[in-house]
């Protein structure tokens, strides 16, 4: 029976069918959801938790990272469509009409051009200021975040610490698996502890993003007064 339902759980996660082919989101939702029924027919209900804690977990590590690689390959495109912009009105040439991303980047080019046609600024200086504070945003952002990286690796380090402890048991001749899987105790106590694994990776996680932020702070602050000024400066204008 539990190798009739394994065959099937494989089946559907790797059916090459067109109508199973689904987001990033939905295949995280599918894999914990195997990982669930995997472990539930293994080890019972406490692996089953264990399984779609580490499975969502894991997924979700892959869906940010995969985001912050888009995220990042955008916004290096925008920077090069800056310096391309600030180069071509330095030549006297005409905007190439290329859009920018929905973004602070596109509502800062559409402030210059804004506050270019009310006051008469120069568009070229304004570009070429918008393209060194995103560029000075970047190098502060990647110097918080190699700085956090080290708490990063240390909150992983921790968290694979248990599966030493499981092995050591093991060496010394006890069954650490078999108490944390089929007694009550050892359950909660495995349950609780991937809980709070879960919990400090997640946390350590948004400390380090929250360190990156903190550190573009002060380009965003300056990137709002610009816009705030475009405003004024387009409705003194009028």
């Amino acid at each position: 029976m539990r190798a009739a339902l394994l065959v099937c759980v494989a089946a559907v996660v790797g059916w090459p069918g067109r109508r199973l082919r689904m987001g990033p989101r939905r295949g995280m939702v599918l894999g914990a959801a195997a990982a669930v029924v995997i472990g539930l027919l293994v080890g019972g209900p406490v692996l089953a938790v264990v399984a779609a804690v580490y499975a969502g977990l894991g997924g979700r590590a892959l869906l940010r990272r995969s985001a912050r690689r888009r995220a990042l390959a955008e916004r290096q495109l925008a920077i090069a469509k800056l310096a391309g912009l600030a180069a071509d009105l330095r030549a006297g040439l005409p905007p190439s009409g290329e859009e920018f991303a929905p973004g602070r980047i596109g509502r800062l080019i559409t402030s210059v051009w804004r506050l270019a046609e009310r006051t008469g600024a120069p568009a070229a200086d304004l570009v070429e200021r918008i393209e060194a504070d995103a560029r000075a945003a970047d190098r502060a952002a990647a110097s918080a975040t190699a700085q956090a990286a080290g708490a990063q690796a240390t909150a992983v380090l921790l968290a694979g610490l248990p599966v030493g402890g499981i092995g050591l048991g093991l060496a010394i001749g006890a069954d650490p698996v078999g108490v944390l899987l089929h007694t009550p105790l050892g359950g909660a106590c495995a349950i609780g502890a991937v809980l709070l694994q879960g919990g400090g990776l997640i946390w350590s996680e948004r400390l380090m993003v929250g360190a990156s932020q903190l550190a573009a702070g002060d380009s965003a602050a300056e990137g709002a007064a610009f816009e705030a000024a475009a405003s004024f400066g387009a409705g003194a204008s009028r």
